[in-house]
């Protein structure tokens, strides 16, 4: 999928991106997303939306990829970690991926755009839950985000 977006999504635009997106949603729907984890949910419940409308993920791909890097960047703030560029076999969905500072690779427009593809079968709120706790993340690499729900 080409998605051109400005500036181009790299580890050091993501948090830009998010920004972009917290402020969209607030003019568009008035939902405010305050880098919290809890509001994750609201983000599930944004492309939950989009999934009940029918929307695909290629005629959304620029507001998916924000939403990504908002979860990314709520990973970031409160479960440390970078932003990074994705493994040349892993970037088709996205370029970038977080790092936890365990070396955890998380996946955030992944999930996003697996919630769009799959629904409740993919949690955002629980993927996000994997990471922030030590240990092993079940197959946190998923390109679909359907860690742990096969």
């Amino acid at each position: 999928m080409q998605v051109h977006l400005n500036p181009p999504l790299e580890p050091g635009s993501a948090s830009r991106h998010a920004a972009d997106i917290v402020a969209t949603a607030a003019d568009i729907s008035d939902t405010r997303l305050d880098y919290s984890p809890q509001s994750i949910a609201l983000v599930e419940e944004i492309v939950d939306g989009f999934r009940a409308e029918g929307v695909t993920g290629e005629a959304m791909a620029a507001s998916l990829i924000g939403f990504g890097c908002y979860v990314g960047e709520v990973l970031v703030r409160h479960v440390g970690g970078s932003w990074q560029h994705a493994p040349t076999s892993h970037a088709a969905t996205a370029p970038v991926i977080v790092v936890l500072g365990d070396a955890r690779e998380c996946h955030p427009v992944d999930w996003v755009f697996g919630r769009l593809r799959s629904g409740s079968a993919v949690s955002i709120s629980d993927l996000y839950a994997a990471a922030s706790t030590s240990g092993q993340m079940p197959d946190s690499t998923c390109a679909d985000g359907s860690s742990g729900r096969r």
